[in-house]
């Protein structure tokens, strides 16, 4: 997620067929214990399997199908061909779950998701699947009914994994990704929401794709107060660059800010290291003011240029530079008799703030807290804006206690900047450093699937 005015573009959430998916239902296919006429002798001290039971129909009109198969280079097209009579005859569960099992085998083989979709029906409505067989058939029947866009049945299937114990290939994903990708976003997002608690109560890490799913999906859907939720969710859980750049991101690409708002949620992604783009550092200085706060437009210029992402050629930022730097001699001159007008008996609201904000600027954070005090008492006072920047200057000072205070009291539209900001202090009380996120290892190599 990066920092932008321009309407949200879709972020695509694609899904690919797993290799332990295909893997474990290749390991239950026809060497199992339910195909016809390939029992394997047992060691006598093995508990025994439940003996299965074929009709002589089924067993005579599988045969030919079993000589295909065996064939070290299968007829597939014989092999599809002869699956009528051979179903015709399937009569027991056993016979259904061996006719499954080899209508698996030849989709695997013949890469036909189709055909391999309906083996796998097959073999989990014969109802001889034991629990262990149940978790990855339904595993991989829900991720090719997921790539088919036929999302009910992969929710039925994810939901049938999960209940078979199966964990790998993070089937929880699945069923919130096939209520999203079906249009039950909400009912996606809750449902997500209910696993990340669950693994908090029981002390587990929350998956960070979880939680990047959760923003991804609120945001595409233009869910606007859920994906400003999920995006404090994300920093608070894996407070990283990447988190906090896409929090800052989401409530920016949320929201209709006006400058003062964009200043202090700007300030903020320069506070956690996150200042990532040309756009950032050109709308802080636009929000800043060079007539306004001039050391801290020369301030965050700087800090550009030396990220090298501004260039002093670049003409908004030459004329910026050059109306500061003519104003900060003066502001820092005017700057005491300000704060003594400011702080006089019966000094206009106007007055007190523009002291509080010049101070602020200035990094004179003990008399910046103490100037907003006085500016929450008067009259026509913005409250928000006033508990926002007080706790700003009181994080400055690593007043965090009272820095988490003055945030939570804001309320309204500025109530997501001073949410992320709560959060900063908190993290920054608690000593969490705010690095480069963690390399993920790469996936493995998986066939390829159509995506939604």
């Amino acid at each position: 997620m990066t920092f932008s005015r321009k309407p949200r573009r879709a972020l695509p959430i694609a899904r690919v067929l797993s290799p332990f998916a295909f893997a474990a239902v290749a390991g239950l296919g026809l060497a199992g214990a339910h195909a016809p006429a390939m029992a394997q002798k047992k060691d006598r001290k093995e508990q025994a399997a439940p003996k299965a039971s074929y009709s002589k129909g089924f067993v005579a009109a599988y045969k030919p199908l079993e000589a295909i198969l065996k064939n070290p280079a299968p007829d597939f097209a014989a092999a599809k061909a002869a699956l009528p009579a051979v179903a015709a005859a399937a009569e027991t569960p056993d016979d259904k779950m061996a006719l499954g099992q080899a209508v698996v085998s030849i989709g695997q083989k013949s890469n036909d998701s189709a055909t391999l979709r309906e083996g796998i029906d097959m073999v989990l409505a014969s109802g001889r699947a034991d629990r262990t067989q149940q978790g990855p058939y339904s595993l991989l029947g829900a991720q090719l009914a997921y790539n088919a866009k036929d999302y009910t049945k992969a929710l039925a299937l994810y939901q049938s994994a999960i209940a078979a114990g199966e964990t790998r290939d993070d089937p929880q994903l699945g069923v919130a990704d096939s209520y999203i990708a079906s249009g039950r976003v909400a009912e996606g997002l809750a449902y997500l929401s209910s696993q990340i608690e669950a693994r908090k109560a029981a002390g587990q890490p929350v998956p960070d794709t979880w939680l990047r799913r959760g923003v991804a999906s609120a945001y595409n859907n233009k869910l606007s107060a859920e994906a400003q939720r999920w995006a404090l969710l994300y920093a608070k859980e894996q407070p990283n660059r990447t988190s906090w750049n896409d929090a800052v991101a989401i409530v920016i690409n949320t929201s209709r800010y006006a400058p003062p708002e964009m200043l202090d949620l700007l300030r903020l992604a320069r506070a956690t290291g996150t200042m990532q783009t040309r756009d950032q550092y050109l709308e802080y200085v636009d929000a800043a003011d060079a007539r306004k706060l001039p050391q801290e437009v020369v301030s965050v210029i700087d800090a550009g240029v030396a990220a090298k992402l501004l260039s002093n050629d670049i003409a908004m930022v030459q004329d910026a530079r050059s109306t500061a730097s003519a104003r900060i001699a003066s502001d820092r001159t005017e700057l005491p008799s300000l704060q003594r007008d400011a702080s006089a008996a019966g000094a206009k609201l106007v007055t007190v703030m523009a002291a509080a904000d010049t101070l602020l600027s200035y990094g004179k954070y003990p008399e910046a807290e103490a100037m907003y005090a006085k500016a929450a008492s008067l009259a026509g006072a913005n409250a928000p804006l006033i508990q926002t920047r007080q706790g700003i200057a009181q994080f400055y000072q690593s007043k965090h206690d009272e820095a988490q205070a003055s945030f939570a009291k804001v309320q309204g539209p500025r109530k997501p900047i001073a949410d992320l900001w709560a959060l900063h202090s908190a993290q920054k009380a608690a000593g969490t450093v705010i690095g480069p996120a963690a390399t993920a290892p790469a996936p493995a190599a998986a066939p390829a699937a159509a995506g939604s």
